[in-house]
Formats: C-alpha cells, sequence, structure tokens
C-alpha cells in the first residue's frame, strides 16, 4: 500500500482549512471585529454632548417717564433765539423768543411724552419730554430751530403779562434761563421790541414808565390757565 504524497497531503489542509472558514462564516462564529469599526464604535460611545453656552440678553435702560407737570428753558441749537416749554396735566404751552422781533407761542395737548404744539402764523413745535428735559424741532417766522432745553427751577422759567402800551394793549413774553439771564419781547400791534428786564424774584418790570406783574407759568406750580 501507497502512502500520500507530499502534495497530497497539502492540498488536502487546504481544503479542511477554506472548508472550516466556510463553517465559521455560516455559523457567525470566529469572526475576527474590524478594527476601524471597533474604533469607531468606542469613540462614538465615549462622545459627550457639550451644552451651548448660556444666552445673555442685554436690557436697555428704562428712559425717564414723562412727569405730569414740569417746565423747561434753553437756548436753541446754535444760539439766537431761546425756547422754554411748560407742562400741565396733559398740556403745554411753549415761548419762543430771539429778544429782538422774532417771537411764537404755542400750546398743544400732549400724549407720553410727546408736543406736538401750534401757534399763530404757522408757527409750530413738535418733540419729546422727560423728567430731564424736552427736545425737539421749533418753527417761527419761516425759520426752524433745533433744541434741547433742561427743567428749569424757578425763577427760570416762562413769565407773561398783558400790560398797556401807549393806551394800547400789548403783551411781554420772558424766557429765564438756568443761568439766570434772560430774553423777552414787548410787541404791541404789529411792533415788537425788546422787553423791558424782568425781576423773577419780585415778579415785575416797567412797561412804559408803569410797573406791570408778569405771571409765572409753570408747570411745576401750577399757576395760570395756558
Amino acid at each position: 500500500m501507497k502512502h500520500p504524497g507530499p502534495l497530497f497531503t497539502l492540498l488536502a489542509g487546504v481544503a479542511l482549512a477554506g472548508g472550516i472558514g466556510i463553517v465559521n462564516l455560516a455559523t457567525g462564529t470566529g469572526a475576527a471585529p474590524v478594527a476601524g469599526a471597533a474604533s469607531a464604535a468606542g469613540a462614538a460611545g465615549s462622545t459627550t454632548a457639550v451644552p451651548p453656552p448660556p444666552r445673555t440678553t442685554t436690557s436697555e435702560a428704562p428712559k425717564p417717564e414723562a412727569p405730569a407737570r414740569a417746565d423747561y428753558a434753553g437756548r436753541v441749537t446754535g444760539g439766537g433765539a431761546s425756547v422754554a416749554v411748560s407742562v400741565r396735566d396733559g398740556h403745554a404751552i411753549a415761548y419762543l423768543c430771539d429778544g429782538k422781533k422774532v417771537e411764537a407761542w404755542l400750546q398743544g395737548v400732549t400724549t407720553g411724552g410727546k408736543l406736538d404744539l401750534k401757534g399763530a402764523k404757522n408757527a409750530a413745535l413738535s418733540g419729546s419730554f422727560d423728567a430731564t428735559a424736552a427736545t425737539g424741532t421749533v418753527t417761527a417766522s419761516g425759520k426752524t430751530w433745533q433744541f434741547t432745553a433742561p427743567t428749569a427751577k424757578k425763577p427760570a422759567g416762562l413769565y407773561r403779562a398783558a400790560p398797556k402800551v401807549k393806551g394800547k394793549q400789548a403783551k411781554a413774553g420772558w424766557i429765564v434761563l438756568p443761568d439766570g439771564s434772560q430774553v423777552g419781547i414787548l410787541a404791541a400791534g404789529d411792533d415788537a421790541t425788546a422787553a423791558p428786564p424782568l425781576d423773577p424774584a419780585a415778579g415785575t418790570a416797567s412797561v412804559d414808565g408803569a410797573p406791570v406783574t408778569a405771571e409765572p407759568i409753570s408747570g411745576l406750580a401750577g399757576n395760570g390757565d395756558f
């Protein structure tokens, strides 16, 4: 009896190994994990979710509320005229004056700190006010000015009088600024001149040689009607 040769033995071993591999694939046993897949699975399992940074909210500083009663007085931007505004319980009166010939009295209703005032000869004032200042634009005699008038405390503020000049009814208006300076106009009909000096402490002025009492128009004190 002849023994199998080396070649036959080698082929038998290859066939046996192939058979074992096929059985393993069929039964799902003995499969080695793929290194890349294992690494990916491990990385996915170890990943920790990073929470988003907290949202930051910015809040604007609250604006000063519009007071029910207040007085304002200041010069228009660039100078050349002054303006005074007095607010009282939903109404406002304003006066623009350059101390020479240009002047305008204006009034109207206020809502939510807004100013929308009207006067004779197409005079108008629009803007807003709060606890610190009144700002806006004012138009009179075909000119328009911008202004920011700070709050005014007595004796600063707005004054008016109704004197007689040479037997005729006239009207006078004064703006006393916070620095103590003042400007005013005395108007009789179509004639307008600089108003005589006003003594704010006494509330009087001399008009045409006669003493005249000036009425303070004040939203703070509530003197007089608009």
